[in-house]
């Protein structure tokens, strides 16, 4: 952020489903924070993917975009031991109900659906009928 740039802080309103910001909410309370603060976070991290004339901080190397999860796993290394299966889960976290949602989502905007012909998800484009 250049020096020059505008501190003073707005705001920014968007809509999501009920469920989500109650997901955000809990999520938000289980890091003791608040649900303005998660969001801001969020955003800013999923945004790292997207950069690319930025180092992350602590990173060793000119990596632009940042490796978020090297910051992560030497963040929990530095508070405790993990094994490989115990770092594995705490950087993987909820993978599978983040994509039972993303399935739900795909299926309800009628972007894909389950089918046993061609032995699991597939695109409504690919179906053929």
């Amino acid at each position: 952020m250049a020096d020059s740039a505008d501190t003073s802080r707005t705001a920014v309103k968007t809509y999501v489903p009920a469920y989500q910001k109650d997901e955000w909410q809990s999520h938000a309370d289980d890091l003791e924070m608040s649900q303005s603060e998660f969001v801001r976070t969020m955003v800013q991290a999923g945004r790292r993917g997207f950069e690319t004339d930025h180092e992350e901080p602590g990173s060793p190397d000119a990596n632009p975009g940042g490796n978020a999860l090297e910051t992560q796993v030497l963040n929990l290394l530095s508070s405790d031991t993990y094994s490989w299966e115990e770092l594995l889960e705490a950087v993987s976290g909820d993978i599978e109900s983040r994509l039972d949602d993303t399935l739900e989502e795909l299926q309800a905007d009628n972007r894909i659906r389950y089918s046993g012909r061609h032995g699991g998800y597939t695109t409504l484009e690919d179906d053929g009928n």
